[in-house]
């Protein structure tokens, strides 16, 4: 078997052209025009690429793109106090503070000071519980881009048998609640899981999310499983150089999943066309609008 290649950069692009259809009609309809701001503090080289990317394809949509860069040793008082600026301003549906944030800054107080009708990457511990709840929330970038793939590919998920390997407050906790939301069997699998290969061969739905190279190998899936590749890490190649892989070891799963992420070019590009797409669900609920559809759990 030869696994079928979910491609999350075409599927991501078909997203972030829903977001602007959306956009535009709430231009044309309300004269409503979605805004992001991003915060960065620091100058993490990393970030920096990731933000300016955040930006690009904001503006592509339609949206107001609004970026504030802090110096390093920004005091948390002059954080919190632009975050409260943000939460105030009407022309703001959505915040997002850019992690990792320095030392000296407490990163759960930034995320909890975001209005969590706002917080866009779905981080506020309201948004957490309420996700938890099964009730309407903001929901993580990572885990909701990862659920449409699914869906996308299967249509309904209901009773099949998903693991979750990895229990990060960012992807894998809320991945599961969200893989539960539709009526899947779920395990979160961990560091600690006692015969994890035995585990993860039951599942009809793997999702790595673990941050270790090619940890998953082909003999861990089951024939026919779904594989969700969450991670991207880069690695030294023999030759010299780096390349980035997954935390599967894509070539002996892709031999026995019925389907699988590459990375990259999997779940990567669908964290930014999932954080467009709260932006703009965020904007709808906030004027009392019908949210897009398929553009959310």
């Amino acid at each position: 078997m030869t696994a079928t290649v979910i491609d999350g950069k075409a599927f991501a692009a078909k997203v972030r052209g829903q977001v602007a259809e959306g956009v535009k009609a709430l231009k044309a309809e309300h004269a409503i025009t979605p805004g992001l701001a991003v915060v960065l503090v620091g100058e993490d080289p990393a970030s920096q690429v990731y933000v300016r990317s955040k930006g690009k394809m904001t503006v592509e949509v339609g949206m107001t793109s609004i970026e504030h860069k802090l110096d390093v040793d920004t005091s948390e008082a002059d954080l919190l106090a632009l975050i409260d600026q943000l939460n105030n301003d009407p022309a703001v549906h959505g915040i997002l503070v850019q992690l990792p944030l320095p030392d000296h800054l407490d990163s759960d107080l930034v995320i909890n000071s975001i209005d969590p009708a706002k917080d866009v990457d779905g981080f506020h511990i309201s948004n957490v519980g309420l996700l938890g709840t099964g009730q309407k929330s903001m929901v993580p970038c990572t885990p909701l881009g990862s659920l449409m793939m699914l869906r996308d590919h299967h249509g309904s998920l209901s009773g099949m048998n998903a693991v979750v390997i990895g229990r990060s407050n960012i992807v894998g906790k809320p991945m599961a609640q969200l893989l539960l939301g539709d009526s899947c069997t779920v395990t979160i699998a961990h560091s600690r899981t006692k015969d994890l290969a035995a585990v993860v061969r039951q599942a009809d739905i793997v999702v790595a999310a673990v941050g270790r190279p090619q940890m998953v190998p082909g003999d861990w899936i089951k024939s026919g499983a779904t594989v969700i590749d969450v991670g991207i890490n880069r690695i030294e190649k023999p030759e010299g150089g780096t390349r980035l892989v997954g935390d599967v070891d894509y070539e002996s799963c892709a031999a026995v999943a019925g389907a699988i992420t590459p990375v990259p070019g999997g779940v990567g590009p669908m964290t930014i066309a999932c954080l467009l797409a709260n932006t703009l669900t965020a904007c709808c609920r906030a004027n009392d609008l019908p949210e897009p559809d398929g553009l959310t759990a």
